[in-house]
């Protein structure tokens, strides 16, 4: 109460005193005051009661209440924004471009500052004022915001200022009638709305992150459990017969069947392995084929010692060697040889599976379930950066090359599949 009785003292000395000076200023240019100065003083004293009994009835109705910091046509805001200076200060000069009857904004990116102008419309029917109001022959047609984002740690600071596009002498005579007021209570909602909504769609890609790893989980355990040797029931059944034919025989291929297990299970609940490991197994592996096989299979064998610590899907050296065998060195009667080579390039490592079988002529084209099923737990285990490709190897048989990023050993974080 006391607030509003100084604010309308003081538009009425500020009155008071222009109608004095501008009383000595008509008796020194027509005389004494008439009938026609009277009017006038009236009209104007009473023009300016109204334009102050609407200021406190429009900043009750907008702020609630009627205290110095209201009834101010010089509205002050600092906000603490969650951004860096450059998100918060695109945040401030897009809300800036989303005020109603905004105009010549002027943003300036280094200094950190918006500028704009906002028309000032009516309070009551949104119509800018009538040019025969008198008062409106000095009303202020313009508003002023100015936006300034000041850095901090994680954080920044908003800094707005929002008044009428007039010097200082308009707050003596003439009240806003709220419009800064609600201009920066505008503002201010928009900012605090704007920042809810960037924190919640923050939280729900964080839900969808969540939510897309376990089932890449789910469906890399699916795809693990689906990598199963199945030559291990060949293996039992023939190393049962050569315990009756070929006793030796039968004991080197049980043994190499114990390393091979000895090599596995220790990583069967792992998506990812080594390539060190991995080859381990697969030399098993190769080595009960060959006592298989016989002269039908050679191996060669070149893979740099520094490059057996690189992380790829975990039986992907067997998904191919086991592909290689199958469809490209079975199938011919004289069988072949299978290569297994390594090359780093480009911080990228090469690992090749080659052999000179039946090649892409026989009954494989290399888009098998066994194929398909490496392609999708190498994007799910090493991302985009990882590759698959199978050629045609010359003179005849393919050649299946993973490239992986070469990032060091296998992460202690990486998921498991069990």
């Amino acid at each position: 109460m006391i607030a509003s009785l100084w604010f309308c003292l003081r538009i009425l000395v500020a009155w008071v005193l222009a109608l004095i000076v501008l009383g000595v200023l008509w008796s020194n240019l027509f005389g004494g005051p008439g009938a026609i100065f009277v009017l006038l003083v009236v009209g104007l004293l009473v023009l300016a009661a109204i334009n102050t009994a609407s200021h406190l009835r429009r900043v009750k109705l907008v702020a609630g209440r009627l205290d110095h910091d209201s009834l101010s046509s010089r509205q002050q805001r600092r906000i603490e924004l969650p951004l860096d200076a450059t998100q918060a200060f695109a945040l401030v000069e897009s809300v800036v471009a989303g005020l109603p009857r905004v105009m010549d904004i002027e943003s300036s990116p280094g200094s950190l500052q918006v500028r704009a102008r906002i028309a000032r419309a009516d309070s009551y029917n949104t119509r800018p004022p009538s040019r025969w109001n008198p008062l409106a022959w000095l009303a202020v047609k313009r508003d002023r915001v100015s936006a300034t984002v000041t850095p901090g740690e994680g954080t920044s600071s908003v800094a707005l200022l929002f008044e009428p596009d007039a010097g200082a002498w308009v707050d003596l005579l003439l009240a806003d009638e709220g419009s800064n007021r609600e201009n920066a209570d505008a503002m201010s909602r928009a900012l605090g709305q704007r920042v809810a909504e960037q924190r919640r769609d923050e939280r729900e890609s964080a839900a969808r992150t969540e939510a897309e790893k376990e089932l890449s989980v789910a469906r890399l355990n699916l795809l693990h459990a689906q990598v199963e040797p199945h030559f291990l029931y060949n293996t039992l059944a023939n190393a049962q017969v050569l315990t009756r034919t070929d006793p030796e025989r039968a004991e080197r291929m049980l043994g190499h069947l114990i390393q091979y297990l000895r090599s596995s299970l220790p990583g069967i609940d792992q998506s990812l392995s080594t390539l060190g490991q991995e080859l381990e197994r697969v030399q098993a592996y190769l080595e009960i084929l060959r006592i298989r096989m016989g002269e039908r299979l050679a191996v060669q064998v070149d893979v740099p010692e520094a490059l057996r610590d690189v992380a790829l899907p975990s039986m992907a050296l067997q998904t191919l060697v086991e592909n290689a065998i199958k469809h490209g060195l079975e199938p011919k009667s004289g069988g072949g040889t299978i290569w297994l080579l390594a090359r780093e390039a480009d911080g990228q490592v090469h690992i090749t599976v080659a052999d000179d079988g039946r090649g892409f002529g026989g009954s494989s084209s290399g888009t098998g379930i066994g194929l398909k099923n490496l392609r999708e737990r190498l994007r799910l285990t090493c991302g985009p950066e990882a590759a698959f490709a199978l050629v045609s190897n010359f003179p005849s048989g393919a050649a299946a090359t993973l490239t992986l990023p070469h990032k060091g050993a296998l992460p202690p974080e990486l998921p498991h599949a069990s």
